[in-house]
């Protein structure tokens, strides 16, 4: 038995055959396209051409963690970052590509969540958080060994809660949300007005900004310094809901392992006020690009942590 998994970003498209021990039988990797079925056809195509010891026909089903919000009921997604996904019938698509098989669908970041529970360490966390740092910033949470998703699948999704009541206008309609501080581009993008400019030989973007933080470029690192503050206020918020044990921070911008992680803690610390949350642990993911695949098949597969 195995589960077809896969997990869209805001810029790319992974899928793999997990079985329930959590080997990963084949996988596949591809930019994620503007024309979302040929995206899927030529995923698919791949996931089929790559040799294994296996066959399809033996497949549970399948799982999706999509970048949202998302409607789990209806099977659709409206990805922020992707503008030509907008209510993309996700899972019909898939179950007309792979007829036969059940389709679950979730958030990517609420798969990155799941991933971490199963595979990643965490099982005996009774309330953790997943957050996606990367061209967006996506959440997701598991409760007592549950996902919890609510009821159109969005829950957990703190890159849309308001950190700066004046800040910027969100591509999703609302001010001050948590992406708009903390995602990769919008780090990226406040360096580059306050006068970071990347070296001669690096592209403008988040790994030469964590490169230069660890150097002590200084507008780099407040440039980190301001995405752990504002990730602070809204970890501490869900935590404050949710009593939280664990938070895990993964994406690409977790890549930048301390020069995030190490402000966050002390923005934690610092802002903490009730007993309850003095003791919340924050890590970076330990499955790496591979959290959201393992949640995604634990959506299908029978799991256990």
């Amino acid at each position: 038995m195995t589960a077809l998994a896969i997990d869209i970003g805001g810029t790319k498209f992974a899928a793999a055959l997990v079985r329930p021990d959590g080997t990963v039988a084949r996988r596949a990797e591809l930019p994620v396209g503007q024309d979302p079925e040929a995206t899927l056809v030529s995923l698919v195509r791949h996931i089929r051409d790559v040799p294994a010891g296996e066959d399809l026909g033996d497949l549970a089903g399948v799982g999706i963690g999509s970048a949202g919000p998302l409607d789990a009921v209806a099977g659709t997604v409206s990805p922020v970052n992707i503008p030509s996904w907008r209510e993309f019938p996700l899972v019909g698509a898939v179950s007309e590509l792979l007829p036969g098989l059940p389709v679950t669908l979730a958030g990517d970041a609420q798969c990155m969540a799941l991933g971490e529970w199963w595979r990643g360490g965490h099982s005996r966390s009774r309330a953790l958080l997943g957050i996606v740092v990367s061209t967006g910033v996506g959440g997701g949470l598991v409760l007592g060994g549950v996902p919890y998703v609510g009821p159109t699948g969005n829950a957990g999704h703190i890159g849309h809660i308001s950190v700066d009541r004046d800040g910027e206008l969100c591509p999703c309609g609302a001010i001050g949300c948590l992406e708009t501080i903390s995602s990769g581009p919008s780090t990226v993008r406040w360096a580059l007005a306050n006068g970071w400019s990347a070296p001669p030989d690096a592209p403008p973007d988040a790994r030469a900004l964590s490169a230069d933080a660890a150097r002590g470029v200084p507008v780099a690192q407040l440039a980190f310094q301001r995405a752990a503050d504002a990730l602070a206020v809204a970890i501490l918020s869900t935590a404050a809901l949710f009593d939280l044990d664990d938070v895990v921070i993964g994406g690409g911008v977790s890549g930048a392992g301390e020069t995030l992680l190490a402000p966050l803690r002390q923005a934690v610390a610092k802002r903490a006020g009730l007993g309850f949350l003095r003791g919340l642990r924050v890590e970076r993911t330990s499955l790496e690009r591979d959290a959201g695949l393992y949640g995604a098949a634990a959506l299908v597969l029978p799991v256990a942590g």
